[in-house]
Parts: structure tokens; C-alpha cells; sequence
């Protein structure tokens, strides 16, 4: 272990009640104690308010022009110009009546808006509150009043959806404010409701540059941040100002000792969603280093054209979009030719091999990089040199893939919303750290919980357990759930419910999940039990498995059909076929299939959560070949264990479009 991490604190033993635990870590970045901030940073606004000071007229916010469908160069916003909007900004939200603590929320997708909003919101002691939809039909309207949320800042196409939902929360929402454009029409809707709706100029207008800024405490909160809790609620996580700056400073510190720290050279492309602390971490970083943040169009489609026009030097991606790129570039290579093909293998062998050896990337193989590589360095823009995976793992051939050809650093972590972003990082240049994702951060102390009803015990000669985090950049609890923080911060230790295994240099992997909620490739959250009871309410089956990895995009399921709708659903078609070959007939499989899905419409399931495969199973699930618990659970690891097969099956033939 003492080659990356070094151990702070003993083991525990099993004691009444509570399971053993192991040894507490900490990074060897970090052994003689925790990134502490410097005295007198009391707000993520002095990132912003210190790089202007240094370098007012660098480009900040860029985003391409569109006109009848073509997209123009990148036009920049500068330092200076953010800073000022911003003030103006955040001067118009306190005249709406709000004081420091109240709430503001951004609704939207990533565009300079979205930035320079979050800032207004800093500059002046708001906590700002994302919103956004992906987390089910109500999610918003129940953000706004979980939140009290008072002023929302919305893209323009999200406005009707933020007007359907006003009758419901017009209590605390009493001000909207466009990214762009709003009609008098919508303003008239709002105004009917006691709500007053601006355009961004309009409200621009409302406020004052030389406002004074309220005083600012690094104990203050700065962003209450919803995602997917278990039973359906979002859960609101509390991130002070003091959590997110450590981890923007501790994001530094590792790039400093590990990599290269980023400059005003740098730039940035962003296109995963600002609503999700990931992105917000890295774009926080940018703004206190200086760099410029380059936003996508916002369709898949145009991604790589918009990254050959920004040419970013920093990209963050999540595993599925690092899937895209791979399967691309894998199948131009292999119809490139023989000769091409040949040389391609032959600098990937020679360059891996070297890699393994422990040369850094850029040492590897920098001639070959230049003849054969540069090609794929090029599809990213041509100049990456920081390339970070998260969000869900990272395939092991796609990341070797990347790591060999990209000619960029490539770094896996791991992190949830609750520890403020990545917790656990891979070191770009330690090929070693491959499959694993890395490392604590330098704020964080990490240790193992045993889960003895699942088999791990964090004491054996390979670590296995539910990994806990303690330290500085902890969410401070969920937003009104003391019941729920609770549970999941116990003595300090937050439990984060993902099981780890400790590998022998001291970097963490990722193995297997505490509870049923897992996350597919896209990054979504699956809970499980939540989808399936709502598929059971479907008269033609008796019961369900819903399963999922987070290696695949789509879920796929073992039924068992209701026998008797079957066969009069069999008689009708006036096939004579008995129950164990209906079970296999193409044809029942489809009609299940379509009815199941069209229960989960009804049931206002996501498209994520509808099913794209199901095996029909004539036996019911029985305790007999473990497949339930004596109080008629589902037990998923023996399902998996015994329909691995199956699921395999379904899995292909629905990325084969056969039924």
C-alpha cells in the first residue's frame, strides 16, 4: 500500500451492532496532513475576482455563433466582462428582495448564461440551486419548493416547462429570468400567476455596478445541488463554500505534483451538464486558474466538430462518450488499409510495452506519437494534454486505448455529488493505476467497512468493503433530511454505499455497488426496485428482474408471465404451442415486451428505465435455487449468477435489433 497512500489510523474491529473496518488512508500527497485553504479565502467569487485582477482582458466564456445551421468561430467573453455581468447580475437578484443565504435557481443547458449566473449568485452570498430534468417529470417543481427557491435563471426553451409547473410553486418563485429572449405572451402567463418574468437585458438593466458586496464565510453555502435518491425524492446535497474550494484547490495541488497545472493557455471544453457537480468542480478550477471554458452546441451530433473549432487542452468526458470515440477511431483504422494496419499494431505493441515499463506518455514512444498517433490526438483538436474519465468506469480496453493513442494523460476518478466531485484519482502518468481509480484526493481520508451479507471483509489480505470517506470536502448533510444525512454520516464517516477493493500500491478499484441503485454508461441512476414494482403492476406477468450495468446503456429483464394470460393470448392468435414453448416463441416475447413498456409510460418511467430485451421464464423465481430470500426478495447476485447467459443473450440481440 506504501507506495501511494500511508495509513493514518488502525483498524476496527467488529463491535455490537457495527462491522469491522479497515485502516484509514490517506494519499502520499497528503501524508503529513489534509490540504488546509489559505486564511482569508472565504468564497469561490475570489477565484473569479483574483484572476480579473491578474488578467482582465483573457477570454473566459466562448461559445460559436449559429446561422441557418452553420456554426461560426468561437466568440470570447473576457475576464473583465464576466466579473462586471455578474456584479450588474447579482446587484438585479438582491433588488428582487433576496438576501444572502436565499436561494436562485439555473435551469439550463451549459452556455455563458449559466456561468456568469452562478457568479452573480457568488458575488453576492446567494446558494445557487440547479435545476434540472433528467431527474423525472416533477423534479423541477419539486426543486423549487424543497428549496424555496425565489428567482430562477432558464434557458428560453425551458421556459414553458418552467411555466407549466408555476400554479405549483409560485409561493416561493416569484421572479424568472430568460438566458436570452422572453414573449409577451409568457410574461403575461407569469404575470397572471404573481410572477414577473425579464429578459436577460431587461433584468441586466435592474441592477448596478458599483454595488457594495455583502461579506463572505467560507462556512456559508454555496450550492445545493439535487440528484436521485432511492425512494423517488431528489436529495438536496449541501456543499458550503469552504468543501468546494478545497476540492478546486486540491484538483491544483494534485495537477502541480502529478501533471502540469493549468495557465491562461489553457482551455477547457464543456459539454457535460453544469447541474452536476463534475463539471462545476473543473470550470470552478478554470476561472481560478485563469484558463477559458469553451461551451458545445448542445447536440451529440456536433460534438467533434466542436471540438476540432476549440481545440480545448483539458477534456472531461464519461465513459460512454470515451466509448464513441474509441469505436470510431477503431473503425477507421481497421478499413484503413494493410500496411496502415500493420504499423498501427506495431506502435500500439511498442508503445504499451514501454508504458508498462513505467515510462511517462510523452517518453513512451514520442516518435511514433508523431507518425502514427498524431492522427487521433488531432479528432480531440490536436491539443489535449489532460484527458479525465468519470461518472461511471471506464471499459479497461477503452482506457488502454486511449492512454496508448491519445497523446494525453488519462486520468480515472471517482466521486459522487456528496464528496464534492472526485474523492479518488488515478495518476495520469502511473500506468499501473489502469482499471483502478487511483488515489484519495488531499483532502480526503479514505477506509473500508466489511459488508459481511455480501461477502466483503475489509480486514482479508485483499481489502474488500464499502468505501468511507472523512474530511474537507464532504457535503455538509442533505437539505431538510436530517433522517437521511444520518444514515449515510455516521462518527464523521460518510458511507457512500460503493464497494471498493484496495490494490497493493494503494490505489483504489471499484467492484460492486452496496445498494440496488446502479448507474448505466450514459451516467444515468438506476433504482431498481422503484422500476420494477412499477412493471409488476402489468397484468400479464407475476414478477420481474431488472437488470442493468454500468457498462451498458439499456436495462433488459427476466420475466415470468402471468400462464394464464398467455395462453389466452396464444388461443386468440390460434397457436396451439404449450406454456414452456410459448415462453420461447418470438412473437409472446415481443407482446410482453411491448406491454411492459407500455405499463412503464403509463407509469412515467424514463426512456433509460423502459426495457429494450426480456427472456420469458415458465418458472417462477424460488427459494429452492436461491433465487429469493426467505421473505420473497429478490436475490440479484444469484439471478445474475444463474441467467448470466441469458442476459449476455438479451443483451446482444437487442444491439442486434432482433427481438
Amino acid at each position: 500500500m506504501d507506495q501511494f497512500a500511508v495509513k493514518v489510523e488502525e483498524a476496527r474491529p467488529a463491535t455490537d451492532g457495527r462491522p469491522s473496518a479497515g485502516p484509514v488512508y490517506r494519499s502520499i500527497y497528503a501524508k503529513d496532513g489534509l490540504l488546509e485553504l489559505p486564511e482569508g479565502l472565504e468564497s469561490p467569487w475570489q477565484f473569479l475576482s483574483e484572476s480579473v485582477k491578474r488578467s482582465p482582458s483573457s477570454p473566459l466564456l466562448g461559445q460559436r455563433q449559429v446561422t441557418e445551421k452553420k456554426a461560426g468561430p468561437y466568440v470570447w467573453i473576457t475576464y473583465q466582462e464576466v466579473h462586471d455581468a455578474a456584479i450588474r447580475m447579482g446587484s438585479a437578484i438582491t433588488s428582487r428582495g433576496l438576501n444572502p443565504g436565499d436561494r436562485c435557481g439555473i435551469y439550463g443547458s451549459n452556455c455563458p448564461q449559466w456561468i456568469i449566473a452562478m457568479e452573480a449568485c457568488n458575488s453576492h452570498a446567494i446558494t445557487y440551486v440547479p435545476l434540472y430534468d433528467t431527474l423525472g417529470a416533477n423534479a423541477v417543481e419539486f426543486i423549487i419548493n424543497h428549496a424555496e427557491v425565489s428567482i430562477a435563471f432558464v434557458q428560453e426553451n425551458k421556459i414553458p416547462a418552467i411555466l407549466s409547473c408555476l400554479p405549483n410553486c409560485s409561493t416561493h418563485l416569484k421572479t424568472i429570468v430568460s438566458f436570452t429572449n422572453v414573449s409577451s405572451a409568457q410574461k403575461k402567463e407569469a404575470e397572471d400567476l404573481g410572477v414577473s418574468c425579464f429578459s436577460w437585458e431587461e433584468f441586466s438593466q435592474l441592477g448596478n455596478l458599483d454595488c457594495e458586496l455583502p461579506p463572505k464565510q467560507r462556512t456559508a453555502i454555496c450550492t445545493i445541488m439535487y440528484t436521485s435518491g432511492t425512494t423517488g425524492e431528489p436529495k438536496g446535497v449541501i456543499i458550503t463554500n469552504a468543501a468546494l474550494m478545497s476540492e478546486v484547490l486540491s484538483t491544483d495541488h494534485l495537477l502541480f505534483l502529478t501533471d502540469r497545472v493549468c495557465t491562461e493557455e489553457d482551455s477547457y471544453f464543456s459539454f457535460l451538464p453544469l447541474a452536476h457537480i463534475y463539471d462545476q468542480i473543473i470550470e470552478s478550477y478554470c476561472i481560478y486558474k485563469g484558463s477559458s471554458i469553451g461551451f458545445w452546441r448542445g447536440d451529440i451530433r456536433f460534438l467533434l466538430d466542436d471540438l476540432q473549432e476549440l481545440k480545448p487542452t483539458m477534456f472531461c468526458g464519461v465513459p460512454r462518450v470515451y466509448d464513441r470515440i474509441y469505436t470510431g477511431i477503431v473503425s477507421k483504422v481497421s478499413s484503413s488499409g494493410v500496411l496502415r494496419k500493420t504499423l498501427f499494431q506495431y506502435a500500439y505493441d511498442y508503445k504499451l510495452a514501454n508504458l508498462e515499463k513505467g515510462l511517462p506518455q510523452e517518453k513512451a514512444a514520442p516518435l511514433l506519437d508523431k507518425l502514427v498517433f498524431d492522427k487521433i490526438k488531432q479528432a480531440l483538436g490536436g491539443r489535449v494534454r489532460i484527458l479525465l474519465s468519470g461518472a461511471a468506469p471506464l471499459p479497461r480496453h477503452v482506457e488502454e486505448f486511449l492512454r496508448v493513442t491519445s497523446c494525453s494523460t488519462l486520468s480515472q476518478g471517482y466521486g459522487l455529488t456528496e464528496s464534492c466531485g472526485g474523492c479518488f484519482t488515478s495518476i495520469g502518468n502511473v500506468y499501473p493505476m489502469i482499471g483502478t481509480v487511483g488515489v484519495p484526493i488531499t483532502t480526503i481520508e479514505a477506509r473500508l467497512e466489511s459488508v459481511p451479507e455480501m461477502g466483503y471483509d475489509a480486514l482479508s489480505s485483499v481489502p474488500r468493503g464499502e468505501i468511507c470517506l472523512r474530511g474537507k470536502t464532504l457535503f455538509s448533510g442533505y437539505h431538510k433530511r436530517q433522517d437521511l444525512t444520518e444514515e449515510v454520516l455516521i462518527d464523521g464517516w460518510f458511507h457512500t454505499g460503493d464497494i471498493g477493493e484496495w490494490q497493493s500500491d494503494g490505489a483504489l478499484k471499484i467492484i460492486d455497488r452496496k445498494k440496488n441503485i446502479f448507474k448505466l454508461s450514459q451516467g444515468e441512476y438506476v433504482a431498481v426496485e422503484s422500476i420494477e414494482s412499477k412493471y409488476l403492476q402489468c397484468p400479464l406477468i407475476t414478477s420481474i428482474w431488472v437488470y442493468g450495468n454500468s457498462f451498458e446503456s439499456f436495462l433488459v429483464a427476466v420475466v415470468v408471465p402471468d400462464k394464464k394470460a398467455l395462453e389466452d393470448w396464444a388461443a386468440e392468435h390460434h397457436m396451439t404451442d404449450d406454456y414452456k414453448s410459448l415462453c420461447q416463441n418470438l412473437n409472446a416475447r415481443k407482446y410482453i415486451l411491448d406491454e411492459l413498456n407500455s405499463t412503464g409510460q403509463k407509469q412515467q418511467l424514463r426512456g433509460f428505465e423502459l426495457l429494450k430485451a426480456v427472456h420469458l421464464e415458465p418458472n417462477p423465481f424460488d427459494i429452492e435455487r436461491d433465487l429469493l430470500t426467505p421473505t420473497f426478495k429478490l436475490k440479484r447476485p444469484q439471478l445474475l449468477k444463474y441467467y448470466k447467459d441469458r442476459v449476455e443473450k438479451l443483451y446482444s440481440e437487442a444491439k442486434g435489433g432482433k427481438v
